[in-house]
């Protein structure tokens, strides 16, 4: 391990570094996250189409869950942010189409990004092409939305020997309700082809959301969640991630939030590193 390195596999807070920022997917473009045009075009009360083109973010499109999905406001650690096993890309070329008939939606996204990540002679682009199917229902429980989602990548990735390229294909279930005006559950599992060298093979997370309503501050809330993820077949045998948060909001731009997470990586062989990390969050949406 490097001297001031993580020790894990997943990063404690999935958010953006200096370093993700620069440089970015090898394109030479530092800063601009993205930039998109969206047109949508509306048949009738509940049915509406959009297309959207530029610089995007994939995961503005796909498995964006109610509960566990935005590293600025909920949970940090990346296996709660989104599905870690997927490759949603961020912040590079693509297209987006949203259709919405009533409560049901298919969303599809295209991306062309300028690197793999990898070193050498396998780095190199690659695309990626996403498709999610999705149910928003309305119950006396309250809202909920289950999403069902597909992934695969051009050729791009090597394999586990480093003899030739593979694609990657995933599969994920997303589903996110409310349970009353206080508490929300979700849960998340997923599959990826092993063909490519991958850290996870399956992830199995899931958690609750206790609104501040119960003490009177209906924009504080409490996340509770735990993921469990195989390793696929690099070094990594399973993952144990916990984590709980505590967000309040100080006004309708600032917001703090105190963060206590556990983690186990538990390796086939040698060292399996864990412990617990605490963190104290500060943002400002505006």
């Amino acid at each position: 391990m490097e001297e001031g390195r993580s020790p894990f596999i997943l990063a404690p807070w999935g958010g953006d570094t200096q370093d993700g920022v620069k440089g970015i997917n090898g394109r030479g473009r530092d800063y601009l996250l993205t930039a998109w045009y969206k047109h949508t075009f509306k048949f009738g009360k509940d049915h509406t189409l959009g297309l959207t083109g530029g610089i995007i973010d994939g995961t503005d499109y796909i498995d964006e869950n109610a509960y566990s999905n935005d590293e600025y406001t909920q949970f940090m650690n990346q296996a709660l942010v989104n599905a870690p096993h997927a490759f949603i890309p961020s912040y590079d070329l693509g297209a987006a189409v949203e259709w919405d008939i009533d409560s049901f939606s298919i969303k599809g996204v295209a991306m062309a990004i300028g690197s793999n990540g990898r070193e050498g002679t396998f780095n190199q682009p690659y695309n990626a092409y996403f498709t999610q199917f999705a149910y928003a229902a309305t119950s006396g429980l309250g809202q909920g939305n289950y999403r069902f989602i597909l992934g695969v990548s051009s050729d791009a990735y090597p394999n586990p020997d480093g003899t030739h390229m593979e694609r990657r294909v995933c599969a994920i279930a997303s589903f996110d309700q409310q349970l009353g005006d206080i508490l929300g559950a979700w849960v998340r599992f997923g599959w990826q082809d092993d063909a490519a060298a991958i850290d996870y093979k399956g992830i199995y997370s899931g958690g609750l959301n206790i609104s501040g309503s119960l003490w009177g501050r209906s924009s504080d809330n409490i996340g509770i969640g735990y993921a469990h993820m195989n390793g696929g077949n690099q070094d990594v045998d399973h993952t144990h991630v916990f984590e709980t948060y505590v967000r309040f909001a100080l006004s309708d731009i600032f917001a703090i939030t105190g963060d206590v997470q556990y983690m186990k990586d538990c390796m086939k062989a040698g060292d399996s590193p864990s412990g617990w990390i605490f963190g104290l969050r500060a943002t400002a949406e505006f």
